[in-house]
């Protein structure tokens, strides 16, 4: 098998297991990961929310916030697992796109 076909097979695994960080903390009555807290969790957790992150917060807005489509939020776990895979593929299409087109621009340049 070849080590691309082998790199493929990784990737679709990876996309299909993706709505566990989902799942297992839903199980485990967990919070959400560590590091991926909001300015809101943030003042939960420490009382404050420091002024760079505070800052920083106003200036990225994710394409799918929470891996989520708007209005489903409060969906069930199926329909918010759905949403985690196609943020899966979504990211991974859009990273392939780009890597594709930067290795065109450099053979061009190498020949």
């Amino acid at each position: 098998m070849k080590t691309i076909t082998k790199l493929w097979i990784g990737i679709v695994v990876l996309i299909i297991l993706s709505p566990l960080g989902l799942i297992l903390p839903e199980q485990f009555k967990a919070r959400s990961a560590w590091g991926e807290w909001g300015t809101e969790e943030m003042q939960k957790l420490v009382g404050y929310i420091p002024r760079g992150l505070e800052k920083l917060s106003s200036i990225w807005n994710a394409p799918i916030p929470d891996y989520a489509f708007k209005g489903w939020e409060e969906k069930r776990l199926l329909h918010l697992s759905f949403a985690y895979i196609v943020s899966a593929l979504v990211g991974i299409g859009i990273i392939t796109f780009i890597m594709i087109g930067i290795g065109k621009l450099l053979a061009k340049k190498g020949d």
